[in-house]
This record gives structure tokens, C-alpha cells and sequence, in this order.
């Protein structure tokens, strides 16, 4: 049975205003425009989501613990459960991550699940590339994701501090 959605706020970051939408169980949903909802109803989870996002943006955050409440398929689940497995700053292909949960040949529909990920950025899907290296397919929009990997790429060069 699914969580009721309890609540909705947006959460502005360099690459536009999100709408992150929640329930009694976690982080449900992060949606790339506002348009549509009412954003009234903010909730200790999204305010936690909304913190951890702008740690990430800040470049301090490196991985995400905000509780989510993911509604999928087995097969949905699996996939996205293992983009949280790929290190911050580097990129893993369709056939890798197919290969990662055990299905090799499910290649297309990993892709396909990827494209459903609810939790864009909390389970990194941005970090997913064609084999040949090429920037494919974000809900996003490919802008973000190069804006993401470039984000990414630069945080892990810079020095850490103590």
C-alpha cells in the first residue's frame, strides 16, 4: 500500500526551482518545474531533502540519507536502488548498470527505468552515459545533466577539507 502524499515544497538550486513532493514514509518525488502544484505544505523530510540538496549544490555533499518512499515496479526498484551505488563523480553505462543488478541483457530496460527514477539527483541517474561516452537521455534535459557531471567533476577535484 502506498503512502499517502503529505506534502510538497519547492527547493530553488542553480538549475532551476524543483518542486520535491514527500510522504509519511520519505521523499516520494523531486519534479524539475513547480508548475501545477500547490507547494504549501513543507514537512521535516523535504526540509531535510531541500538542506542535503543544497550541500550537494554547495559541492560539501557527496552521497544522499534523506529517507525515500519509492513507488515501482521489483524490477523499477532494483535499478534505481543501484544508482545510488555509483561513486560521486564518475559515470557509469546502460550496459554497466545492467550488469551491476544482474540482468546483462536488460540493457533497454534499465534505460527505461532510469527514465521513471522519481528521485532524480537523490539516485543519480545523471551518472548513466551511452557506452560510446555520450550524454543520453535525462528527464531532465541533457543541459542539467552536463551541468551536474561538470558540477560533480569539478567538487571531486577540489581539495577537501579536514
Amino acid at each position: 500500500m502506498q503512502a499517502q502524499i503529505l506534502c510538497a515544497q519547492p527547493c530553488p538550486t542553480p538549475i532551476g526551482t524543483f518542486a520535491l513532493i514527500g510522504s509519511s514514509q520519505g521523499l516520494r518525488e523531486l519534479r524539475w518545474s513547480c508548475d501545477g502544484l500547490e507547494l504549501d505544505e513543507p514537512c521535516d523530510v523535504l526540509d531535510e531533502a531541500a538542506q542535503q540538496l543544497s550541500d550537494y549544490f554547495a559541492g560539501t555533499r557527496r552521497s544522499f540519507s534523506v529517507p525515500l518512499d519509492l513507488v515501482g515496479t521489483p524490477f523499477q526498484l532494483k535499478a534505481w536502488r543501484a544508482l545510488a551505488e555509483i561513486p560521486y563523480g564518475t559515470t557509469v553505462s546502460y550496459a554497466g548498470q545492467a550488469r551491476r543488478i544482474g540482468r546483462p541483457t536488460a540493457i533497454r530496460a534499465v534505460g527505461a527505468a532510469n527514465g521513471r527514477n522519481p528521485v532524480a539527483i537523490f539516485l543519480p541517474c545523471h551518472r548513466i552515459i551511452g557506452s560510446d561516452g555520450s550524454l543520453t537521455g535525462f528527464g531532465g534535459g541533457l543541459e542539467r545533466k552536463r551541468y551536474l557531471l561538470e558540477h560533480e567533476a569539478s567538487a571531486s577535484s577540489a581539495p577537501r577539507g579536514r
